[in-house]
């Protein structure tokens, strides 16, 4: 691998990635220095780290919002990573909890927590003297129900990834052949994707929902969501982990922590674990109303 002063940064990659690793490569030199909003999920940190090997480490600032919308875990893993990745880290307190529109918890509600974000963003870049603020959003995000691609798009955020039309798959083996530790982490959005659409966002129910996605993840379920509907928690696990609740320890287990925990009924999705599953109701069209 090249330096980032090369016209050509080599990585060992299959053929057909190669085009368009070498179009992001191009698309970061032609920014010429960043902020990155940086979650610390692989996204981000794929990002992250091509930034800097492409233009070095004084021309990246990574950046990380932090709210109660945020798992704690991911917020204290968010400098040390950016670290690894060789760029300079900083936490930035966003305010969306004080935004009514967003509490309501409406079907575009990423579109005013990314809003929030992106606003306080753009004077950070522009004192830190970069020249543009760019994400992590892939290709494949494109199609899905993103309203805070919106909120990007006002606030004159770039995506090098969808710009170049690299997938989540494309990412996650760039991300291994660069060195990103996180290559293989499951994602982990907002804890506010887990709330029912309409169901007021409260910080105690995230909290709530936190504590029992850390206690599942404690009994060794890597991939997961306790998803909250009111005084009921939905667990979505792979298809494949479904069988491990045949046992009537581990039932028992996890009802008496989610129930002591708040939640009056303790459910397991039979369909298994959907990314984005809380968006099943945008196809039924039963929607919350958009706050305005």
């Amino acid at each position: 691998m090249k330096g980032p002063t090369d016209n050509a940064l080599v990585v060992d990659l299959p053929p057909e990635l190669r085009p368009r690793w070498e179009a992001l490569c191009e698309r970061l030199r032609a920014l010429g220095s960043v902020l990155v909003a940086f979650s610390g999920g692989v996204d981000s940190a794929c990002m992250l780290r091509v930034a800097v090997l492409t233009l070095g480490s004084e021309r990246v600032l990574a950046v990380t919002g932090r709210s109660p919308s945020v798992p704690a875990a991911e917020l204290d893993a968010a400098a040390p990573l950016a670290e690894a990745l060789g760029a300079r880290h900083e936490y930035l307190d966003t305010a969306e909890f004080a935004d009514s529109r967003y509490l309501a918890n409406p079907t575009n509600r990423c579109y005013y927590c990314k809003t929030e974000l992106y606003g306080r963003l753009e004077p950070l870049r522009a004192r830190h003297g970069l020249a543009a603020v760019i994400n992590g959003v892939n290709a494949d995000d494109l199609g899905d129900h993103r309203p805070g691609l919106h909120a990007a798009r006002e606030h004159g955020v770039h995506a090098p990834l969808a710009e170049c039309g690299i997938s989540k798959s494309d990412l996650r083996r760039i991300a291994a052949a660069i060195g990103v530790p996180v290559h293989d982490k499951p994602a982990s959005p907002c804890l506010s994707s887990r709330v029912q659409y309409g169901e007021e966002i409260t910080v105690e129910k995230l909290r709530r929902i936190d504590a029992a996605e850390t206690f599942l993840r404690g009994l060794g379920f890597r991939e997961l969501r306790v998803r909250h509907h009111g005084d009921v928690a939905r667990i979505e696990i792979p298809a494949h982990e479904l069988p491990r609740f045949a046992d009537a320890a581990l039932r028992t287990q996890v009802d008496g922590r989610l129930r002591e925990l708040g939640y009056r009924y303790v459910t397991l999705d039979l369909r298994g674990f959907r990314s984005g599953s809380m968006n099943d109701v945008l196809l039924g069209g039963a929607l919350a109303p958009l706050a305005r």
